[in-house]
C-alpha cells in the first residue's frame, strides 16, 4: 500500500539518529515536510544532508534540547515558519536510563521525566490548538514495551514511558472529537545505536549481544528501523483514520503484554 503525507507538515524529536531518523526520512519520502530536532549540532546537519539526498518533501533540522522548554519552543517556531503549520507531532526523544531503585536520585528522576514526559507534553500543547483548527491532526508518542510490562531494575525509563502511555489515552479521548488521532508506539529490541554502546560497554561482540538478546524473541532476530518507520508513518497518514487511542507493540512478539 502506497502511503502519502503529501501537504502535511512533521516535527520528529531525537530525529538525528536511530527510529527518529527512520521515521523522518520515510515521512519525507512520503511527501511530508519534517523538522527534526535533536541535540547535537553536527548530528543535525549529518541527518538533514543525507535525508534530504532522496526526499519528496522538505526538511530542516533544529539544534534543541526537549528537556528545556525553551528549546521546545524554538523547534515549534522553526517548524511554523517554515511549513505554515505542524499537522504531525513524533514525540521521539529519550536515552534508556536503568537502575536500582534505591540508587536513583531526584535529579535522575526529574532529568528522565522533563526528557520524556515533559517534552511530549509541552511541544503537543503547542501544536494542539492549530491542530483542533484544522479538524486534523496526529501525535505519535514513542514509548517502550516496559511502559506496559516493566521489570526489575527498568527505572526511571519504565515509568516515564507508563505515564507517556497514559498521556496518550487522554490526549486520544480529548483529541478524537477534532479529528487528532493519538497512538503510541513501543520499542522492543531495535537496530539503535545504544545496542552498538552498550556491547562496547559490556565488552562483547556486537553479534554475541544481539544473539543473546533475541533468542527470547519470537521472530529470533532484531527489529530494523524502517520497519518501526513505515508503522509510524501508516498512523500519521489518512490511511489510519480510524485508529485513535492505541499502544502498538513493535517487537517481533517479545512483550507479555499485548
Amino acid at each position: 500500500m502506497e502511503i502519502s503525507l503529501a501537504n502535511r507538515a512533521a516535527i520528529v524529536t531525537g530525529g538525528s539518529k536511530g527510529l527518529g531518523y527512520a521515521i523522518a526520512k520515510r515521512f519525507t519520502a512520503s511527501g511530508a515536510d519534517v523538522v527534526i530536532a535533536a541535540r547535537g549540532q553536527a548530528a543535525v546537519e549529518e541527518a538533514v544532508k543525507s535525508i534530504g539526498d532522496g526526499a519528496r518533501g522538505r526538511i530542516i533540522g533544529v539544534q534543541g534540547d526537549v528537556a528545556r522548554p525553551e528549546d521546545i519552543r524554538k523547534i515549534y517556531d522553526a517548524a511554523v515558519q517554515a511549513f505554515g503549520k505542524v499537522d504531525i507531532v513524533v514525540n521521539n526523544a529519550g536515552t534508556s536510563r536503568n537502575g536500582a531503585f534505591e540508587d536513583i536520585t531526584d535529579e535522575v528522576w526529574r532529568e528522565d521525566l522533563e526528557q520524556k514526559l515533559f517534552a511530549a507534553i509541552r511541544l503537543t500543547r503547542l501544536a494542539w490548538p492549530h491542530m483542533k483548527e484544522r479538524k486534523w491532526g496526529r501525535v505519535i508518542n514513542v514509548l517502550n514495551i516496559g511502559a506496559k510490562a516493566p521489570r526489575p531494575g527498568t527505572a526511571p525509563t519504565a515509568i516515564s514511558r507508563a505515564a507517556g502511555m497514559a498521556l496518550t489515552k487522554v490526549l486520544a479521548h480529548e483529541g478524537a472529537p477534532h479529528n487528532i488521532l493519538v497512538n503510541s508506539m513501543h520499542v522492543g529490541f531495535i537496530e539503535a545505536d545504544q545496542h552498538v554502546q552498550r556491547a562496547k560497554k559490556e565488552g562483547v561482540d556486537l553479534k554475541d549481544y544481539i544473539g543473546r538478546r533475541t533468542k527470547d524473541i519470537p521472530l529470533r532476530r532484531i527489529g530494523r528501523a524502517e520497519e518501526f518507520a513505515n508503522l509510524a508513518c501508516f498512523l500519521a497518514s489518512d490511511a489510519a483514520s480510524y485508529i485513535a487511542g492505541v499502544a502498538i507493540n513493535v517487537d517481533g512478539g517479545h512483550s507479555p503484554v499485548m
